[in-house]
Order: structure tokens, then C-alpha cells, then sequence
């Protein structure tokens, strides 16, 4: 997720063109605005889902990134995961709406994933700040791991 023009929010379409190079059989890359209703459509049904996004945290350890396993079935609800880090992106809605929505419509994935990158900066530009943009190479290795293991 994320928007190309806010600098690290660019995380997610920057992940995006990272992997297109590493032809990975059988992944569906694509690049959200994070929309809800977007993002359930793109998910729904599928084994696994990974969503990469930036997020604005205080205190701020910019390039910094973490995995949560999101739980999506509502014997498994996490409410800490509305009390985590907020989206740095222009997106009003984030990750815990669209799982109720899909939750609400029967279009969750299997497993839905998310890396949460600390951002430095999202004001206009094209450019990932320093930080974030020497986090991409770890982050590409931890989604193609993340690949890697839903397949054995």
C-alpha cells in the first residue's frame, strides 16, 4: 500500500518494483491506495496476503519494520491491532476496516500479513528518506522469505 508521490509512503509500490525482478511463480504483485474496498477485492480468497505499508510512530526509529500475523477470523480478534501505528499514508482507513468490512462480505484471504515500516518522511516527493530506503533491501528478503515458507 501506499502512495509513490509521499516519499516513504512509497514503501509499498517501492517493495512492488523490487520483486517484479524476481519473477516469483505464483504471486500476484499489486499496488493499493489501501482502500478497503480495493483491498478486499484483491485479497479475497487467497492463501496469503502481505500488505506493506508505512506508518508514523512516536518515537520514530525511521526504516525500522515489523511482521504482524494478523488474525482474521473473529475467534482470533486482536484488539491491539486498531491501538497499533497509525497508516503514514494519505489512506483515511486503514488495515482493521477492511478486515471488518471483508469479515462483513465473506472476502478475507486465508492469512493476511502485514510489515509495518516506520516512515521519516512523507511530504511530497518521489524519494524514500535514507533510512527507509536502506530498509528496502531487508524487506524485500523478508517477503520473499514470507513467500517462501507459505509454500512448504
Amino acid at each position: 500500500m501506499g502512495n509513490e508521490y509521499r516519499r516513504d509512503d512509497g514503501i509499498g509500490p517501492a517493495l512492488v518494483a523490487a520483486l517484479e525482478d524476481r519473477r516469483l511463480p505464483g504471486v500476484t504483485l499489486l499496488v493499493s491506495d489501501g482502500e478497503p474496498a480495493r483491498l478486499i477485492d484483491d485479497w479475497a480468497g487467497v492463501p496469503l496476503a502481505i500488505v506493506v505499508d508505512a506508518v508514523l510512530c512516536e518515537p520514530s526509529a525511521p526504516g525500522e519494520f515489523y511482521r504482524t500475523d494478523v488474525p482474521i477470523h473473529e475467534h482470533q480478534h486482536d484488539p491491539g491491532l486498531e491501538r497499533r501505528p497509525h497508516s503514514a499514508g494519505s489512506h483515511s482507513l486503514g488495515i482493521p476496516d477492511a478486515l471488518r468490512l471483508a469479515r462483513a462480505v465473506d472476502r478475507l484471504p486465508h492469512r493476511l500479513v502485514v510489515y509495518a515500516v516506520e516512515a521519516a518522511d512523507v511530504t511530497f516527493g518521489t524519494d524514500l528518506s535514507a533510512p527507509v530506503a536502506a530498509a528496502l533491501p531487508r524487506l524485500v528478503d523478508a517477503v520473499v522469505t514470507e513467500l517462501s515458507r507459505s509454500r512448504e
